[in-house]
């Protein structure tokens, strides 16, 4: 808001300085001008308001308006001393007109006018005028000096301080950038040390597997080649018994193991392939596809798979509408129905454990409904691609 003010003030305070000092000189032409003086005055006043027209169109460039505009003022300085009136602008715009020390130069020539009119106008007719045309000068130098340093002091202080906020805001981008990387990172490190878990696990399940599953398989085939040769029901029995205990050791065994359908599937060509077992379900995909953690697609494709369930089997829906969507750093799976809906507490619905699938690779899972609305399931899990 003040640059705006200074510039208008650059721009129109010429010609109001103009219009102030004209009146004032004339009510004073017969005091301070002869008549010679007095007809020169309108022509070189039109020449300045010329002058001041051409430069504000932008017909005249900088440095010639202010040393012709020196000039003139200086003129008509001679004629009247009240018209550095006019004068007095060339110490605020000199360093929008000029540069560097040329600002400094036309400021000193300014100083000329403004001294000889406060000694009471040019030429000086006595001696002592020419001594107090010199001290006036000197001091105006002098004042130029001290406020011109002042003024290159806060210049430089500014531009420290724009050089500043500048390598500030570098520097926070940098932050922000290198952040980012490292939740990327952070979130790529656990989801490893969850698949080295897994792993683990699966290594687990599989000694679990020899040491219960095939040895029982084992036992029921020998007691099945016994119950071959003997008539004794003893080995029936020990065979059915084993039989029940090895499938419950099969189906506790199997929980953890990866889903099938992503054996020789992408987690989009998987979702298809489930959808289409619904007929009134539908797919979109938004985003460009990548390949995704194995672990991130697992989790994405059990939680659709649930989500589906409960809107065919529980909520009655008539359509389902399954969104898959990648973009920069996440991936969102998005099932809605259009089924009866509900309120209060979800587990009932398994949604519980769908959370519980997001929350373990960093993601989370929100779910929306009203009774007679339907129901929206919204899972966000970061974007970790493959390998």
């Amino acid at each position: 808001m003040i640059e705006d003010h200074w510039e208008r003030f650059i721009r129109w305070g010429p010609y109001g300085l103009l219009a102030l000092a004209t009146p004032i000189a004339f009510l004073t032409r017969d005091v301070l001008m002869s008549p010679a003086e007095q007809r020169l005055t309108a022509p070189l006043l039109g020449v300045t308001l010329t002058l001041q027209l051409f430069h504000t169109a932008g017909r005249i460039p900088g440095p010639l308006y202010y040393w012709a505009r020196t000039v003139l003022a200086f003129a008509l300085s001679w004629l009247n001393p009240l018209f550095a009136i006019y004068a007095v602008i060339g110490y605020f715009d000199a360093r929008q007109c000029l540069k560097g020390r040329w600002a400094k130069i036309g400021c000193y020539a300014n100083a000329v006018t403004m001294a000889g009119s406060e000694a009471g106008g040019f030429p000086p007719k006595e001696p002592l005028v020419w001594v107090l045309f010199g001290v006036l000068l000197a001091l105006h130098i002098a004042l130029l000096a001290i406020f011109g340093g002042i003024a290159e002091r806060e210049d430089r202080l500014a531009a420290a301080k724009t050089a500043m906020i500048d390598e500030l805001e570098r520097t926070n981008a940098r932050l922000e950038q290198a952040l980012g990387e490292n939740a990327a990172l952070q979130a790529q490190l656990l989801v490893q040390a969850r698949e080295a878990g897994v792993n683990d696990e699966r290594r687990r399940l599989a000694a679990e597997i020899h040491d219960t599953i095939a040895q029982g398989l084992a036992g029921i085939v020998t007691q099945l080649q016994a119950a071959q040769d003997t008539t004794d029901p003893a080995h029936v029995r020990r065979a059915h018994a084993l039989a029940r205990e090895s499938l419950r050791e099969a189906r506790r065994s199997v929980r953890n193991l990866a889903p099938a359908h992503l054996e020789h599937d992408t987690l989009p060509e998987a979702l298809k392939k489930i959808v289409a077992t619904h007929p009134t379900a539908r797919l979109t995909l938004t985003g460009t596809v990548e390949p995704l953690h194995e672990e991130i697609e697992a989790t994405l494709l059990r939680i659709a798979q649930e989500a589906l369930a409960n809107a065919i089997r529980h909520a009655a829906a008539d359509r389902v509408g399954v969104t898959l969507s990648y973009m920069d750093d996440e991936v969102t799976l998005d099932v809605r129905d259009d089924g009866r809906g509900f309120t209060g507490p979800t587990r009932g619905f398994g949604l519980n454990g769908m959370r519980e699938r997001a929350e373990r690779v960093l993601g989370t899972l929100e779910v929306e409904s009203e009774p007679g609305q339907g129901t929206a399931v919204s899972a966000r899990v970061p974007l970790v691609r493959h390998g």
